[in-house]
């Protein structure tokens, strides 16, 4: 069982870093001055093998702990995938940010909807309601 720590002090940036800007398709060439100004400006998460201690999942949240929330950069390291562990960590995501009353808890994924799903996640009801300003 890992433990999930919104603690940043336990946050591996290199490690995240890493991860993001070389290995997932929406950070990929991240500088790690952008990763560092947007885990800085964030609520941020990971997710702890229990023996060594190593981040083996992290997940950021930008918000404003009163109306609305965006979910990203949810990535699980490729040896600790299929155990279940995103799903936990986006549950464990889910209840921090349950006391704050959020309207909204918004996440965009090109494929892991089945593991929001889970968690209570559901399409955009009226998808044409949305609008985005900027790349796409």
């Amino acid at each position: 069982m890992y433990e999930i720590s919104a603690d940043p002090a336990r946050l591996d940036v290199p490690r995240i870093h890493d991860w993001l800007a070389n290995d997932s398709y929406w950070a990929r060439g991240r500088t790690l001055a952008t990763q560092e100004a947007a885990m800085a400006g964030s609520l941020n998460f990971g997710a702890y093998h229990p023996t060594t201690g190593a981040q083996h999942a992290y997940a950021r949240v930008v918000t404003d702990h009163a109306t609305f929330a965006y979910l990203c950069d949810v990535y699980v390291d490729p040896a600790a995938r299929g155990q279940g562990l995103g799903t936990a960590l986006v549950t464990a995501v889910r209840d921090h940010l349950a006391p704050y009353g959020l309207r909204r808890i918004l996440l965009a994924t090109d494929d892991a909807h089945s593991v929001y799903a889970k968690v209570g996640f559901e399409p955009l009801k009226s998808p044409a309601n949305w609008m985005v300003l900027g790349v796409h």
